[in-house]
């Protein structure tokens, strides 16, 4: 943790803060950038881009409506399960089984209501990455809860979440599924105006407290650190201004 630390530092110290132009929301693809050799999920809803080397996905994106979030439903009940897309196998239950981690969502069940059908899917294992039960339930949680606020308030929002396989905290299982040592999440909207604002967030898997803003970073610095290229469809200059901010206004996280 002390070396990913000193790394975003200095990091943080080379970006230099820009108002992002005018980019249209109809014009936008959210998906991140395809890694080759790493298989793509299209789910109803959801996408996910599946890791087979750690056993868990790169990134899972999806569109989270105000509408999708008023929805009333049910968290599928007892529905963890292998997922038989993944063309190498997925993880099983077995792999987390007893080793003090949590099979962490990373697109949350309360973020899809549209169906039962559609809530089940999100139990799948390669939606899973392992968390430990402090984050998970915790920081974690509230930073989704954030999420599906922010979606309400602003009409929509992209949302991209995933690990960061950067002082791993060893594998669990048969299949040796990693354990990250950092999760994070991005977040794109557009103004009324047409304006994209972005946010990212790191959290590490152990020793997460206090109040989820105090993780905070730019995307580009996220995409430092997974390697990902997050919003590859945002005209280059407008994603190159717009993922340097770190401007905590435009989300109400100012004090």
């Amino acid at each position: 943790m002390k070396n990913l630390s000193s790394l975003i530092k200095a990091i943080l110290v080379s970006i230099v803060f820009f108002y992002a132009q005018p980019v249209f929301a109809q014009d936008f693809d959210y998906l991140p950038a395809k890694i080759d050799g790493h298989q793509i999920l299209d789910y109803e809803h959801f996408v996910i881009s599946y890791n087979e080397e750690h056993e868990q996905a790169d990134w899972v994106a999806y569109e989270l409506t105000k509408a999708e979030v008023d929805l009333d439903g049910d968290r599928c009940k007892g529905c963890f399960d292998t997922d038989d897309s993944v063309t190498t196998g997925s993880a099983v239950a077995g792999d987390y089984s007893s080793t003090g981690f949590d099979r962490g969502h990373l697109a949350p069940s309360a973020d899809f209501y549209q169906s039962p059908a559609v809530n089940k899917s999100t139990f799948l294992f390669s939606n899973m990455s392992p968390q430990s039960p402090g984050l998970n339930r915790e920081v974690w949680a509230d930073l989704e809860g954030w999420v599906r606020d922010k979606a309400s308030e602003y009409g929509k929002l992209y949302v991209i979440t995933g690990p960061v396989f950067k002082d791993n905290l060893g594998k669990i299982g048969n299949n040796e599924v990693s354990i990250p040592g950092y999760f994070y999440k991005v977040l794109l909207r557009f103004n009324e105006d047409g304006n994209a604002k972005t946010i990212g967030f790191i959290l590490p898997n152990l020793g997460a407290n206090g109040h989820f803003k105090d993780y905070t970073v730019p995307v580009n610095l996220v995409e430092t650190l997974t390697g990902l290229d997050f919003f590859p469809a945002l005209p280059s200059s407008v994603e190159n201004k717009n993922e340097s901010q770190y401007e905590l206004k435009y989300w109400g996280l100012e004090d």
